[in-house]
């Protein structure tokens, strides 16, 4: 492909809810563009953007997947993005390399959950937008339904530019209100289009929706504002360079009817990208840190990395949008997150996975590379004498965590490199061990989330995992002062042992661990005896008497005790010691406390009422409430035990449009009806026996 200059260039991302068509929409635009050969189907599982096996099996999108073809003498490069919220992250990644989002919403389901997160997300970016209302094809469809919820959730300033001839089964073509033509289709697929005559019994509602579009467009121009009151109309051209206009600064969102799957009404789709989305010129300059970067090939390098790919084959492919000068494929870069030299070793063109070699890339190109050392999704690469930091991508914090456990020992060798594969290629995947109890925890955004990384573990890296819920990092503390002694005495024929000491052990604050003091006076225990002591309670304190977790909060005062001129050393008086905190923490009154998590869930304001009694079944006290854009953000703090399975009750509850995100903040005694099954559970892992419970 000739490499195209930036006003000749087109960036969208295609986004809404899962299964509102994207996939399907971006195989019509191929195919009708000449760069496939037929019109590639989800249900065949042989489309460009759904490559990936996981999406192949599970007929979704789970990565934002790049293509590029050619229009009207246009370069157009499509992001095909995940529509389902747990894989919403990249699509607000894929946003940041794009100028304008192309918005497809189902004619039967309405705007849903994905299609609401993913306008936000243009919003916030102040990304130009059209709307597609796709599948009018489909039984129960209705474009006028879908127009009016459109308005409703993205405000009036979003108007058809097309009406749709015929509904349902019998939909067969558009009339566009810019071209004031009618365009007719076959519907099989062959995306064959004919200019036929503007339907009688359409023809008044046609004619005012023109003089409604055409008033929209002049009053957000003053010179066709000029123009329209003078000769009362405006030309297809002056529609044009308003609609444009109007589109760019965000006054004006068109909207199309279409029918991916059939092939109908989607090449007047692509006129519009065309004439209405702007080019990286039309955008214009960018300010990074007082720096203006201009959208030209004569400046200086820069470009930011939005996506990273771990190929079997390639390697790590670097997926990076240029926004100045332009590279090629033996350059050298600078990265300035990581304060790095790379060496470029290829460039190429993506389409899905194919990778279509280019001897240059320039200003408002998305291009791609592979191998490259240290850079990864988020950096900044640019000419060293000017560097430039773009702001980095924001990604969601995990939202669920499980345990995972390799199957056999040749899984658990071969994971560690799957692991870094993988969070290469995906920045909100945690892998974490957990100190206390040596689990391998893998968190991500949801629980499919996690059930295809896992599924990637096993097909990519031949890794085999079984999914649990973590364990909670309980503690043990206790509630009462005691005196006691510890006194550890053996004789083995030869040289005994023998320590023994006396303690007191007492409460201390939440949250103040563990203090030892020596108050040890008249030579009762010699001196090198002491650390030794001290060594003893701190390994012994990892393991409490209830329930087998570390014990915190306590003060041991180490006030006396005796010794053997012979016997005595270091190993009898730390298992002294032992004994001795094994005896006081029996007697002053043990108990057990869990992990408390500040949580904040973002809500519909209709579901608030369910989600504030779910969370007090969870033992949760609601802090407060606050009024967040169109959502209610509920603030609580609820036992860590309790928040393991709130994400799908979450997800269930709002139908998906609900998030939450949590984080530890203090420890609190675990209700007593509660303590004997933990205890139990304690003793079926293995971490207690449970004689030792009895005692």
């Amino acid at each position: 492909m000739a490499n195209y200059p930036a006003e000749k260039i087109r960036n969208i991302a295609l986004i809404g809810h899962g299964s509102s068509g994207k996939t399907s929409l971006t195989a019509a635009f191929l195919f009708n563009s000449g760069a496939t050969n037929r019109l590639l189907k989800v249900d065949a599982g042989n489309t460009v953007t759904d490559y990936d096996p996981d999406e192949i099996e599970r007929k979704i999108s789970i990565n934002a997947a790049l293509c590029h073809f050619e229009w009207n003498k246009h370069k157009i490069n499509l992001i095909d993005c995940p529509g389902y919220t747990n894989f919403l992250w990249d699509t607000r990644a894929s946003l940041r390399a794009v100028d304008a989002g192309v918005v497809t919403v189902c004619s039967v389901a309405g705007v849903e959950v994905g299609t609401e997160k993913g306008w936000n997300m243009l919003v916030d970016l102040k990304l130009p937008r059209i709307i597609i209302i796709n599948k009018l094809d489909r039984e129960n469809s209705d474009f006028d339904r879908t127009v009016e919820g459109v308005q409703q959730f993205f405000g009036r300033n979003a108007v058809p530019v097309q009406l749709p001839i015929g509904s349902e089964k019998n939909f067969k073509g558009v009339v566009d209100l810019v071209q004031k033509k009618a365009y007719l289709f076959e519907g099989d697929g062959s995306g064959k289009m004919t200019e036929g005559e503007i339907p009688a019994d359409m023809k008044e509602a046609v004619d005012k929706k023109i003089e409604e579009l055409t008033e929209m467009v002049a009053e957000n121009d003053e010179t066709l504002m000029e123009k329209y009151f003078e000769s009362g109309e405006l030309s297809i051209q002056d529609v044009i360079q308003g609609l444009n206009k109007s589109i760019r600064e965000g006054e004006f969102f068109p909207i199309f009817a279409a029918s991916a799957l059939t092939n109908m009404a989607t090449q007047p789709i692509l006129d519009g990208v065309v004439n209405f989305l702007p080019s990286p010129i039309q955008r214009g300059s960018i300010m990074v840190d007082d720096i203006e970067i201009k959208p030209e090939d004569s400046s200086p390098f820069s470009a930011l990395v939005y996506k990273t790919i771990s190929d079997p084959y390639t390697g790590r492919i670097t997926i990076m949008r240029i926004f100045s000068g332009t590279v090629k494929p033996d350059s050298a870069v600078y990265n300035v997150n990581a304060q790095a030299n790379e060496k470029f070793t290829g460039l190429f063109f993506l389409k899905g996975k194919e990778q279509v070699p280019t001897p240059e890339a320039g200003a408002g190109d998305i291009v791609a590379t592979a191998k490259l050392k240290v850079t990864t999704t988020g950096h900044s690469l640019c000419d060293k004498s000017r560097p430039v930091e773009f702001p980095r991508i924001k990604f969601p914090e995990p939202s669920i965590s499980f345990a995972i456990q390799p199957k056999t020992r040749a899984d658990e060798d071969r994971i560690s490199q799957a692991v870094h594969r993988i969070t290469e290629e995906d920045p909100t995947v945690r892998f974490e061990r957990d100190p206390e109890t040596s689990q391998l925890i893998v968190s991500g955004n949801g629980q499919l989330h996690v059930e295809i990384i896992t599924d990637r573990l096993k097909k990519r890296y031949n890794v085999e995992v079984e999914l649990k819920p973590p364990k909670v990092p309980y503690r043990e503390t206790i509630k009462k002062k005691a005196d006691v002694q510890g006194k550890y005495k053996k004789q083995t024929g030869g040289r005994g042992q023998y320590g023994d000491v006396k303690i007191i052990m007492e409460p201390l604050a939440r949250g103040a661990d563990f203090e030892f003091e020596d108050k040890v006076f008249g030579g009762a225990i010699p001196r090198n005896y002491i650390p030794s002591i001290e060594k003893g309670i701190r390994e012994a304190k990892k393991k409490g008497v209830l329930a087998g977790y570390p014990a915190v909060d306590f003060k041991v005062t180490l006030y006396d005790g005796s010794y053997h001129e012979v016997d005595s050393s270091d190993i009898a008086f730390k298992v002294a010691a032992t004994m001795a905190f094994k005896k006081a923490m029996k007697e002053c009154k043990p108990t057990i406390l869990e992990p408390i998590m500040n949580v904040e869930v973002y809500t519909p304001e209709g579901n608030m009422g369910d989600i504030m009694g779910n969370l007090n079944g969870r033992r949760g006290r609601v802090q407060g409430m606050e009024l967040k854009g169109a959502m209610q953000l509920i603030k609580a703090q609820v036992p860590m035990s309790e928040m393991l399975d709130f994400e799908p009750t979450l997800t269930s509850i709002t139908g998906g449009r609900g998030s939450f995100m949590m984080e530890f903040s203090h420890f609190e005694e675990v209700p007593a009806q509660f303590q004997q099954k933990i205890i139990q559970d304690s003793v079926a892992e293995g971490r207690i026996r449970a004689e030792e419970e009895d005692k």
